[in-house]
């Protein structure tokens, strides 16, 4: 796999930090937040390390990970509905610079999100 040796996403896929994984494949990792702002709140990302949705150029990756996305939101059960949220950038909120997808539910949503 390639990545950052400083990258936290990176570091979970590898092991090296906990998460309670609810998916995982040979391409994706979906697991809890470890701060939710819903109710329901998964983080889908590539196992391997693409900084933002500006520096993916895999259409392949990406199905992967808009697949993995609605396979989440079945398996916890948000059959009322759910968010995917992708942060890009740093005036969109993107903390952790590896791509990612928060899957939110658990609640009613409002709009706009802020």
């Amino acid at each position: 796999m390639a990545g950052s040796e400083d990258c936290l996403f990176c570091r979970v896929v590898r092991g090296d930090l906990p998460a309670k994984v609810v998916y995982q494949s040979q391409d994706i990792l979906a697991f809890h937040d470890i701060a939710p702002a819903a109710p329901v709140h998964v983080l889908v990302i590539p196992t391997e390390h693409v900084g933002s949705l500006t520096e993916s150029s895999n259409a392949d990756l990406a199905a992967k990970l808009f697949m993995a996305t609605a396979q989440v939101a079945d398996r916890l059960g948000l059959e009322n509905g759910f968010r995917v949220v992708i942060n890009t950038g740093p005036d969109a909120g993107q903390s952790v610079g590896h791509l990612h997808a928060h899957v939110l539910g658990g609640r009613s949503l409002g709009w706009p999100p802020g």
